[in-house]
């Protein structure tokens, strides 16, 4: 008989400042500054920082991410679905990691997580790309093991799991809720590959999700994030998701 033992590190925090974009872009100009946001997250405390630039750039624009790139000093995780200005933007600044997005081109946020079977040669040779370019491959699915499998089975590094449903669940059944997150992330193990989170996530339902799989690498956070700073200040809000992450 052989005892398993696994030590995990901390889960990450990746804060996405998508949403100061969105006010700085509703009045034009300059304010709030995405650049100062980003690099006071880190100095607070986060882990790293996450941006997702569509192509209308409604919010996150392409010279934010140029602006970015030089300045992060965290991890810098760009998020997006993979069409070509997407790419050569990604090949361009060589972030630590890219996360491959579905979203459609006129998606408020992110909907749904990929297809790894019905797309395995379009994300096999997009992660290819991106690995040769040092640049790791995060894959957005939904918690399916038959999804994170067809993740790993085209090279991804990791795959970030869609935490929406989770969320809704959440306040009505936080068993049932998880356990769709458990059977993924076990595959995610399974399969070696590492294991990120993002969507929905917030104070009230981030700890359980971490505590119940503390093998996840790293949660990616704007939206509620964002809003809790409103009411508490940047600092302390994220000195609170810090805390739920420990």
């Amino acid at each position: 008989m052989s005892l398993q033992i696994y030590v995990y590190s901390m889960t990450k925090l990746s804060v996405n400042v998508n949403k100061i974009a969105v006010l700085r872009n509703s009045r034009g100009g300059a304010e709030p500054s995405v650049v100062r946001a980003a690099l006071a997250a880190e100095c607070f405390g986060a882990q790293g920082i996450t941006v997702h630039p569509r192509p209308d750039e409604r919010h996150i624009r392409y010279s934010d991410v140029r602006e970015l790139a030089p300045l992060v000093s965290t991890e810098f995780n760009i998020e997006g679905n993979p069409i070509e200005s997407f790419v050569e933007l990604v090949l361009e600044v060589h972030p630590a990691q890219v996360t491959l997005v579905p979203d459609p081109p006129g998606a408020i946020t992110s909907n749904a997580g990929w297809d790894t079977v019905k797309n395995a040669v379009f994300l096999r040779e997009v992660t290819e790309r991106f690995q040769e370019a040092g640049v790791r491959v995060s894959i957005f699915v939904d918690p399916d093991p038959v999804m994170v499998a067809g993740a790993a089975a085209v090279g991804a590094d990791r795959v970030e799991l869609y935490t929406e449903a989770y969320a809704r669940g959440y306040a009505d059944d936080i068993f049932a809720a998880i356990d769709p997150y458990v059977a993924a992330a076990e595959e995610a193990r399974r399969q070696g590959i590492g294991l990120n989170a993002g969507h929905d996530l917030n104070l009230d339902n981030l700890q359980f999700f971490v505590a119940t799989i503390p093998w996840t690498d790293e949660v990616s956070i704007g939206h509620a994030l964002i809003a809790d700073a409103l009411y508490m200040g940047l600092e302390t809000t994220i000195a609170e998701y810090l805390k739920r992450l420990s």
